[in-house]
């Protein structure tokens, strides 16, 4: 039986002008189009990928893949395991199915849960995309990493201790998903003495984008869940 291929496809942070030449072409090639949704059927990463999508010429399937809102690792894993069958059974037909993912697929990315299902009996291929870590450097025109400096990405639901870790050990930190530990994240940046050193961004690349170049100005409130910290040591002028 002829297989398919399954193509996880980075469509950056947010802006539309971000996707890159090879994603819009796996894109117009596709036989059918995943990505994931809310329950409205809203889905952000097919939002980004609209000027690819505005070039198709016929009508292409699409498929997709209700994520349940929540903390619920279950939930969320019955709704990979729902996609996963149902794109086997376009893959066992021969069909190219591509997967929409918002930033790059293998960074933080969905595609990533989808791809342990189906790897190991299809072709699969990944389209690498732009990061927020990436879009967020160049929105604040900051170098994030030069010469022999290191640099940590954690997350913001990592304990105190590793985060605390990250921030004494490494020169440059990005600390994702920090929203919701806002509060927590900004006591850490005070207790290791890196808070002058930190920028902070909400929906980089996306018309909402905000940011904030001396988190000093924040309040202790809890922000969304697209935001992130940049932590970066202080440089000497060349």
């Amino acid at each position: 039986m002829n297989k398919g291929c399954f193509i996880g496809v980075g469509v950056g942070p947010g802006d539309p002008e971000l996707l890159t030449l090879k994603a819009v072409r796996e894109i117009l090639a596709a036989d059918v189009i995943a990505y994931l949704s809310n329950t409205q059927g809203q889905s952000q990463a097919k939002q980004i990928a609209c000027l690819a999508i505005k070039q198709l010429t016929a009508e292409v399937p699409e498929l997709a893949v209700v994520m349940p809102m929540s903390n619920d690792r279950q939930a969320a894993n019955e709704a990979y395991d729902r996609a996963a069958e149902e794109i086997t059974g376009y893959l066992s037909r021969g069909k190219t199915v591509v997967f929409l993912c918002e930033g790059d697929p293998l960074f933080f990315g969905s595609f990533a849960y989808l791809l342990e299902r189906l790897q190991i009996d299809f072709n699969c291929r990944v389209v690498p995309g732009i990061s927020s870590v990436n879009a967020s450097a160049a929105a604040f025109t900051h170098p994030l990493i030069e010469q022999q400096e290191s640099l940590a990405i954690v997350s913001g639901r990592h304990s105190d201790a590793r985060i605390e870790q990250a921030l004494r050990e490494h020169d440059s930190v990005v600390i994702m998903k920090a929203g919701r530990s806002r509060r927590r994240l900004l006591s850490l940046l005070t207790k290791t003495g890196r808070k002058h050193e930190a920028r902070y961004g909400e929906y980089i690349g996306r018309d909402n984008q905000w940011l904030c170049s001396s988190v000093e100005e924040l309040t202790d409130e809890a922000g969304p869940y697209f935001s992130l910290f940049i932590i970066t040591r202080e440089r000497e002028e060349l």
